[in-house]
């Protein structure tokens, strides 16, 4: 019985020692100073932005660190099950969600109101890596494989655009995709889907609904209509601006503090620290994110599971996609999206989502030895 307990203890140890502690600190990191820019936001008060984003942190990466003890083999053999029980949680919101500024995509859980279109992020890019594990390579392109492949992507993009969050459909979307590509797709299938998308465009575009519209022309042009339709993407690029090289300093931000740039606290939380840290902190936060992103890869190209393998680099590659969507729509290059900036913008199914993503590459690279049958 002593035995049996020590040799427990030694093994959680060994797990313990197993982490990456690199990728841990860079996260422990981000949660630090998505905290303390919520706080800015609040006005230097802890109000209920900060209150909340700081109390889902504490909760979230304790929980990431528990769920990283878990074996690799269980996150493979419940990829589908988790696939389907946030598919099902997404027609949930889709009938019965909670509805909020013309959209209704969450579900009301008490403690929690959960996005389950978060979840999918996660859901789907596990889902696929296990339906890839076990398809022989002469084999991934055929068009069997394909269609049940792209029926996986299909299914929670049109619950997700039903929403309506086309955002949020087209990073899913992008998510699986990539799993896809890397599993070594032919490019003549992503080549001919490009451009059928360009000659679609005009017409997907009769599709949109007016808001959507108004984003895109909103791009194109943001002083078409500088005080309506143009004046957050506006008031962001000033916000930016402002902060110079070096920043206005914690808390001096006089955009943000002067109510001139709305939603400040959600999609929009890199504008505010820009402005406070200027180009030099920017710089600081991308190099945090590169290195999670560096890490990510590492531990897939480290882990002798297939399955493992294609996760790791799917969710990497989903980790640059929601970056890099929420950093250039801030600043102009991308229309305004609803696309977090992962640890650091407000909502709690982002954070969520994201720590049991982290939590999966974290059992990757504690069984990187590990095969999966």
């Amino acid at each position: 019985m002593i035995y049996s307990s020590i040799n427990t203890q030694q093994t959680l140890l060994q797990k313990f020692l197993n982490f990456d502690f690199v990728l841990l600190f860079c996260l422990f990191l981000l949660g630090i100073i998505g905290s303390l820019a919520m706080y800015s936001t609040d006005g230097g008060e802890l109000l209920f932005h900060s209150k909340s984003h700081i109390s889902k942190f504490l909760i979230f990466f304790p929980m990431m660190i528990i769920l990283s003890f878990f074996n690799i083999r269980f996150w493979h053999y419940t990829a589908y099950m988790f696939y389907v029980i946030t598919l099902i949680l997404l027609i949930w919101a889709s009938l019965y969600g909670v509805k909020a500024s013309g959209s209704q995509r969450w579900v009301d859980l008490y403690f929690i109101n959960l996005q389950p279109s978060e979840l999918m992020k996660i859901a789907i890019i596990a889902c696929l890596a296990k339906y890839y594990h076990r398809v022989q390579l002469d084999k991934v392109n055929s068009s069997q494989n394909l269609m049940s492949a792209l029926v996986i992507i299909i299914l929670p993009m049109m619950l997700v655009i039903i929403q309506p969050d086309l955002g949020t459909s087209i990073l899913i979307a992008l998510s699986g995709l990539v799993v896809i590509w890397l599993t070594g797709l032919n490019i003549k299938f992503f080549l001919y889907s490009f451009f059928s998308l360009l000659i679609s465009a005009p017409f997907a575009i009769s599709f949109l609904q007016d808001y959507q519209k108004l984003r895109i022309l909103t791009f194109l042009n943001p002083d078409r209509d500088p005080l309506g339709a143009g004046y957050q993407i506006i008031q962001s690029k000033i916000a930016v601006g402002s902060g110079g090289f070096t920043g206005k300093g914690f808390l001096k931000g006089t955009q943000s503090y002067l109510e001139f740039l709305p939603e400040k606290h959600t999609d929009f939380i890199f504008t505010l620290f820009a402005e406070e840290n200027g180009f030099i902190g920017s710089l600081f936060l991308l190099l945090i994110y590169i290195t999670v992103i560096y890490r990510v890869i590492k531990i897939g190209s480290m882990s002798r599971s297939y399955f493992a393998k294609l996760y790791c680099f799917g969710f990497g590659s989903a980790i640059f996609f929601y970056v890099t969507v929420n950093m250039s729509m801030v600043l102009g290059l991308l229309p305004i999206v609803g696309s977090p900036l992962p640890l650091m913008s407000y909502g709690g199914s982002s954070m969520l989502a994201t720590m049991i993503g982290f939590a999966i590459v974290m059992s990757a690279k504690i069984n990187h030895k590990q095969l999966i049958a």
